[in-house]
């Protein structure tokens, strides 16, 4: 039976073993870059089809936009870090801001669906991937 021994260089294991103290740290600076890219995106995506196509003047007021905001990195029951993107709420006035922007991306009888959200996901997942990947290697490197 044949035997193989693979030596890891003692560079890479050195930066292996101070990586593990300081994961929290990478990991969190990691998804807020990725968050930077993903938000600057949302909020383009969406400034694209307010007030477009419109039967009647546009009553953007720009609280819906402006409200847009990254978490702070939380980890989970799991172990997970998560960092979400999303509304601040409360809003001016009786409507909520995850109800406007349902409305937005779905539609409403008399008001055609405008989606926002499909064209985020789909334009900023390999810039964000992109990011968080320099991101990692500039945090590692530091080390």
């Amino acid at each position: 039976m044949a035997k193989v021994q693979m030596m890891m260089p003692d560079d890479f294991l050195k930066r292996l073993s101070k990586l593990e103290k300081h994961t929290d740290e990478i990991t969190e600076a990691v998804l807020k870059e990725g968050a930077k890219v993903v938000l600057s995106t949302f909020k383009s995506s969406l400034n694209e089809v307010i007030g477009k196509d419109l039967k009647y003047k546009s009553r953007s007021t720009g609280q819906l936009v402006s409200s847009l905001g990254i978490s702070k990195p939380l980890m989970d029951r799991n172990g997970d870090f998560n960092i979400k993107i999303g509304f601040a709420e409360p809003r001016d006035g009786n409507e909520s801001n995850a109800k406007i922007a349902t409305v937005i991306e779905y539609g409403k009888q008399g008001q055609p669906p405008k989606p926002f959200l499909k064209q985020t996901k789909k334009r900023s997942k390999k810039p964000a991937q992109e990011a968080m990947i320099k991101k990692f290697e500039e945090e590692t490197k530091k080390l």
